[in-house]
């Protein structure tokens, strides 16, 4: 054995030595000795949880917990080739939908023995792959984005790695990567033929950009899609484009309505509620009612919007188990309990209520 071969042996063993240890003068026999369970146990734990009972997990936790003792993260990585960590990319942190999944994925990765990092890439595909570049030089063993919008290097890198990684709040049947959530052309659609069986045959649109966000474009495609087969399309001048804000909403909603009563859509279909609910407050602004003088609809059913007068009409969508899934998913194939992740599709649910009506004879 060489002088390099020694080295790499010794820092290894040392490792080991570091990841029984844990962080301070408490050594891993005594959590075992605490617990009632072997040293192996303890380790088994912290390393592969899945091969222990939950009652065993919780009390080695629990006595190690109450003798201050935590796993010397970089020994462990070391020693086991394992990080245990998996990353999750989300274009936005000022959605509470993200917040939903998220939640559903650290519950069922923290369960599994893992720990989440979290990045933000502000609806920039560069940006993502930044984040996606930094989480996998920091070891992530497994990596959820949200939609398929992401440079081709992303996907590629991820491949080499063989790092299983899942797309989130989105879902096709044509994709060529593992999906789990909802057809978003399908979702919109729906909202349409919605308010066309109510009647309605002068449409706008109030929509986020489209620019780097193919859910979007989906749902912009959805309504194109109902709106066809009724011979109806919207005009250049009814589609607004803009940011996700109740401002933009707000502003929107009133321009529409500046042209006459004649010229006036007599339906809205807004990118989401946080759009459609700026368009209400605008509207009790200008003396208009929903449903009266207009319908509007929203998407993501924020919590709020039972609540608005008019309660508004929208689609929800179950965030939280898409983050359960997801989880679920990529900790399987790391355990080896299947090769490859298995797409999964959420079905929204339209929730109709007072904010959308037959329109005004």
């Amino acid at each position: 054995m060489n002088k390099r071969q020694s080295t790499d042996v010794t820092g290894t063993v040392a490792a080991a030595k570091r990841a029984r240890g844990g962080n301070g003068r408490v050594k891993l026999d005594e959590v075992a000795k605490r617990a009632n369970v072997s040293t192996a146990t303890v380790s088994r734990v912290f390393n592969e949880p899945e091969k222990v009972s939950e009652e065993v997990r919780q009390r080695v936790k629990e006595a190690a917990r109450a003798l201050n003792w935590i796993p010397n993260a970089a020994g462990r990585a070391l020693a086991s080739r394992r990080t245990h960590i998996a990353g999750a990319i989300i274009p936005t942190l000022d959605n509470e939908i993200f917040a939903h999944q998220v939640s559903g994925m650290q519950s069922v990765l923290s369960d599994g023995g893992f720990t989440l990092f979290l990045g933000c890439s502000n609806y920039d595909p560069d940006e993502g792959l930044r984040q996606a570049d930094a989480m996998l030089a920091r070891g992530v063993e497994a990596l959820a984005v949200v939609g398929e919008n992401h440079p081709p290097e992303l996907f590629e890198s991820l491949d080499a790695r063989q790092i299983p990684y899942v797309v989130t709040y989105s879902y096709s049947k044509t994709s060529p990567h593992p999906c789990i959530g909802f057809d978003n052309r399908a979702a919109f659609s729906r909202i349409t033929e919605h308010l066309l069986s109510l009647g309605h045959r002068r449409f706008a649109a109030i929509f986020q950009p489209e620019i780097s966000n193919d859910r979007v474009r989906e749902r912009l495609g959805g309504v194109s899609d109902a709106l066809a087969s009724a011979g109806i399309r919207i005009a250049a001048k009814d589609l607004l484009i803009g940011p996700s804000t109740l401002e933009f909403g707000a502003a929107s909603f009133a321009q529409l309505m500046a042209q006459g009563t004649k010229a006036r859509p007599t339906a809205i279909i807004c990118g989401n509620d946080n759009i459609a609910l700026g368009a209400l407050m605008a509207a009790r602004e200008l003396g208009l009612d929903a449903p009266r003088d207009f319908s509007i609809t929203g998407f993501d059913d924020l919590a709020i919007s039972s609540r608005f007068s008019p309660r508004l009409t929208t689609m929800k969508v179950d965030n939280q188990q898409i983050g359960i899934l997801a989880a679920s998913e990529l900790l399987a194939v790391i355990a080896g309990r299947q090769a490859q992740i298995q797409s999964k599709e959420i079905v929204p649910v339209l929730h109709i209520r007072e904010s959308t009506g037959a329109p005004a004879k």
